[in-house]
């Protein structure tokens, strides 16, 4: 039942939130003190005590840090090697020559659902960014393109919003595959389903959303950062089309070959577990980045040693990135420690809704409260199996699963690492980081549940 100390518990994160955002956008802070200053004062509001504060911050950033900084890192030189190259050019070129300008949004869309199916967002974004910019500055450059920053936002939006739904809706993704297991739903009939309910999603929250976007907020990179991605290339021998797909492509596939070894193989089978060593993210990008030193140094021309100088050079504009994305780990650990994701969640049970809906609900209030989609599934979905087990309610377990994905990517803001990811990628404020990034993950969020409840009347 919901009691005072809830209520408290909610009112202390507002103020948390209000504060990151006071600090940032009105005081000019940088956002890795502000996000750490909220994460104290959420945790010592909540009576969290000072030993287990501090523990849930150096917890919450080095999780974070953990699963993307090494992420990043990696990603980023292989951006740097595929600029320097000459690839990403020639890349936007081709992809500008077969689509035209006012096609671009709804091919990055394109691109990102394919390239999105076997990756994490964060690595998803870290691998299309040099083609985003690349694309946009080419964009910018066309008489029929956009202007400043909207280029950016134009080209960005629809990639990003092809990599966020499939992240919640689609197996292999983590939140999906937590959702069957917990609910005992199909694997197959749910990948079904969140295909055919990802499609129009990613059109209306992509390609139709950034045309609107571009009117009311804007994008400016880093220029240091842009600079590093979409530069004027060394490389007299840029590789060809081909190629810079399928070095692009070959941390991707290896991902996907992991992900059917684990569909297709028992557990301790000697062959998955290597699957599962080569698959995982970090040590695919590695063997991409092996293979870029070839396919765009080496055999463009470049010697080792500039090799290694591209290496150094291209983690310098990732450093304040990383920061700012492990404050915002820690902001979020020290929120789901503080207990609000399970209260809201208690409350999500008391409404008598369908359970679809419910799902839905549940995974919003707690995304809301933490900043995180995976704690927002894991917590709607243990709520709802014991609901759905007790009450026997005719309810379509696959769907339920997408309900509860689609709720869990609802309104991302200042307590989700995501956030400052795009925040500082795209350099916009944090008022048209939310204008834009935020208002897409609840497009995202209530396009995909009406599609659901949809596909449920003839299911």
């Amino acid at each position: 039942m919901w009691d005072s100390h809830d209520t408290e518990l909610v009112l202390y994160a507002l103020v948390a939130i209000g504060l990151v955002i006071a600090l940032v956008a009105g005081l000019k802070v940088h956002a890795f003190i502000a996000l750490l200053l909220g994460a104290i004062t959420m945790g010592l509001l909540a009576g969290v005590d000072p030993p287990k504060l501090i523990e849930s911050i150096t917890a919450g950033a080095g999780s974070t840090l953990g699963s993307v900084g090494l992420v990043l890192a990696l990603g980023t030189m292989l951006g740097k090697l595929l600029a320097e190259s000459g690839g990403a050019d020639r890349l936007a070129a081709a992809v500008l020559d077969r689509t035209g300008p006012e096609r671009i949004p709804w091919a990055m869309a394109l691109i990102a659902y394919v390239v999105g199916i076997p990756l994490f967002f964060e690595i998803g974004v870290v691998l299309l960014i040099p083609i985003i910019f690349v694309v946009a500055r080419r964009v910018q450059q066309s008489s029929a393109g956009a202007r400043g920053g909207n280029a950016y936002l134009l080209v960005g939006l629809p990639a990003l919003a092809g990599l966020s739904v499939l992240h919640a809706l689609l197996p292999p993704h983590p939140g999906p595959l937590i959702g069957i297991d917990a609910l005992g739903a199909d694997l197959g009939v749910t990948m079904l389903y969140g295909f055919a309910i990802a499609i129009p999603t990613v059109i209306v929250a992509g390609p139709v959303f950034a045309r609107f976007a571009t009117h009311w907020a804007d994008a400016q990179p880093p220029q240091d950062l842009v600079d590093q991605v979409a530069k004027d290339t060394e490389s007299d021998d840029p590789p060809s089309v081909p190629v810079v797909v399928l070095t692009i492509l070959l941390p991707v596939a290896i991902m996907l070959l992991r992900t059917l070894a684990d569909v297709t193989l028992d557990e301790g089978d000697a062959l998955r577990d290597w699957a599962d060593f080569v698959g995982d993210p970090i040590i695919a990008l590695l063997i991409g980045v092996l293979v870029a030193m070839w396919t765009f140094g080496l055999s463009r021309g470049f010697s080792r040693a500039r090799l290694g100088a591209f290496m150094g050079e291209s983690l310098a504009p990732a450093a304040a990135i990383l920061l700012i994305i492990g404050a915002g780990g820690a902001f979020k650990q020290v929120l789901i420690d503080s207990g609000i994701g399970e209260a809201l969640g208690e409350a999500a049970e008391s409404i008598d809704v369908s359970l679809l809906i419910l799902g839905w609900l549940a995974a919003v209030l707690i995304r809301l409260a933490t900043g995180s989609a995976t704690v927002a599934i894991v917590t709607a979905a243990g709520i709802m199996a014991p609901i759905v087990e007790s009450t026997g309610a005719d309810v379509n377990l696959e769907l339920l699963v997408l309900a509860i994905g689609a709720g869990s990517v609802f309104f991302s803001h200042v307590n989700d690492a995501g956030f400052w990811l795009i925040n500082q990628y795209f350099g916009m404020s944090v008022a048209d980081t939310i204008k834009t990034w935020s208002v897409m993950e609840t497009i995202i969020s209530v396009v995909g549940l009406a599609l659901v409840l949809v596909v449920d009347l003839f299911a």
